[in-house]
């Protein structure tokens, strides 16, 4: 059983003893990790009848009813969504939910949502004691983390005549099946790639960088033209992604290969050693500088903001809320924000795509058919599809990406960058990468050592020993 299993379960035994079920299908979001009620509520007030119905593709799926349009004999129905994001993301899922209670006036949606940090942990303790959303964006190593074996989350097969599976591909939706159960649908497929401010590669008087010896060359113009400035800033989540990047452009090889460590101590002590190298040659701050200027993260550092860090390596879905934060700056406007070119370390084409999140349903919702009525509408219907737009990404569901193509709609820098991030990374993120033993901020091994290394607390060669003890523990430990 894995570790963090053990930690959560004591967390739900523990919180079980004093709390009491309330609500729908459960108390508030997050049992005893969460307390703090919902964010925003909200509720529809226009009728509409008639409802899509899509045809599942699995012969396992039970016989479901159609939504039913506004009918005096319909019972009312309160369900709840939980999603992380940007204040865009939340922007566009509140328009979302209030077209969707519109649409079905008996159903109300009471919203939850907030940024990355610290929402794993989070939830996590409410997902397994069953006392999480009804509907909730997921993160792709949650499938199985949380499932506790295909029982948190709804079998979504058994809804297939609601959420049109058909319209995702049957290779990501393997991926998501834990005992031949579907834990979640794929919202969208997603990988990292460099976003630059152009205007201070301009003002500094360098060239945005494509290779290893134009990304040191910009490190040493910007400290000669100022010692708060660099041309790429990396927290600790963001250095192993980096540093994996660089050993995949090196090697050519899968960061784990069926379920086992596929780099040497030797080749990993390299990386670190070169993540070193980056921060002596002023290149990327230390771990201590992007600690002191108190941002929550890095779209939201002042310095990211103003220009003082001039590139961030991010993920394809996240353009909208580094670019927005950067062109609104009030000290530096009117900045070029531009998508970079991938950085080349070695012959092979390095990077790794992932399932970018889910949508799933908890397993114990009294509402099952609604919270698929809205799982549908999200990533299926044309009216939900306009809204949500590239706010979670490029779709998996093919009708989406048609509408999407056909009316012209999403962020078009999003379109270019998952467009670049296909074309180009080679490799297949593993699940157990974000494992929250691995991923959790502040104490995630990648966050440790990281930070120590950053610190000169430990040698590049430490750091790899203790990297692949760390991460050879998690994938064995099921």
């Amino acid at each position: 059983m894995r570790r963090q299993w053990k930690k959560i379960m004591a967390l739900v035994l523990t919180a079980a003893v004093g709390a009491s079920i309330t609500g729908c299908g459960g108390s508030g979001e997050g049992g005893a990790t969460q307390a703090a009620a919902p964010e925003t509520t909200a509720a529809g007030t226009a009728a509409e009848t008639g409802a899509d119905s899509p045809q599942g593709s699995k012969d396992t799926a039970q016989e479901t009813q159609e939504p039913q349009g506004t009918d005096a004999a319909q019972e009312p129905v309160t369900i709840r969504f939980s999603w992380w994001g940007g204040d865009s993301r939340h922007e566009a899922t509140e328009k979302l939910v209030a077209a969707f209670m519109e649409k079905y006036p008996y159903i109300t949606v009471e919203t939850e949502y907030g940024a990355w940090t610290g929402w794993e942990e989070k939830q996590s303790l409410g997902i397994l004691s069953g006392e999480c959303a009804d509907v909730m964006q997921i993160g792709t190593n949650w499938v199985t983390d949380y499932s506790r074996g295909g029982t948190s989350y709804y079998d979504l097969y058994q809804l297939a005549d609601i959420i049109d599976l058909t319209q995702f591909p049957e290779d990501k939706m393997k991926l998501n099946e834990v005992d031949g159960k579907l834990m979640a649908v794929p919202n969208s497929l997603t990988g990292r790639l460099f976003y630059w401010n152009k205007s201070t590669f301009d003002q500094v008087g360098c060239p945005v960088p494509t290779d290893e010896e134009s990304l040191l060359a910009a490190g040493a113009a910007f400290k000669a033209y100022d010692e708060e400035y660099y041309p790429l800033a990396l927290g600790e989540y963001d250095r192993i992604i980096f540093m994996v990047y660089y050993l995949e452009s090196k090697y050519g090889k899968d960061w784990v290969t069926d379920g086992k460590m596929n780099y040497t101590e030797e080749e990993i002590t390299e990386g670190f050693a070169f993540i070193n190298k980056l921060e002596d040659e002023h290149v990327i701050p230390s771990i201590a500088t992007i600690s002191g200027d108190m941002a929550d993260s890095l779209d939201k550092n002042s310095k990211w903001i103003d220009g003082k860090y001039a590139g961030i390596m991010e993920w394809d879905s996240a353009v909208v809320k580094v670019r927005d934060a950067m062109e609104q700056s009030v000290n530096k406007p009117n900045q070029e924000f531009v998508i970079g070119e991938f950085i080349k370390f070695g012959e092979y084409q390095g990077g790794f795509t992932k399932i970018s999140m889910n949508m799933a349903v908890k397993a114990s919702t009294q509402h099952p058919k609604e919270a698929a009525m809205l799982v549908n509408f999200l990533m299926n219907d044309p009216e939900g599809v306009e809204i949500n737009s590239t706010e979670r990404g490029i779709p998996c569901s093919a009708a989406a990406v048609a509408y999407l193509n056909e009316k012209n709609i999403g962020d078009a820098m999003t379109k270019e960058a998952n467009a670049k991030v296909l074309a180009y990374s080679q490799f297949t993120q593993d699940p157990k990468f974000d494992d929250n033993d691995l991923k959790a901020n502040p104490d995630g091994l990648y966050y440790k050592l990281f930070g120590r290394l950053s610190s000169r607390d430990i040698t590049p060669e430490q750091a790899a020993a203790d990297l692949i003890k760390g991460v050879t523990q998690v994938l064995e430990d099921q």
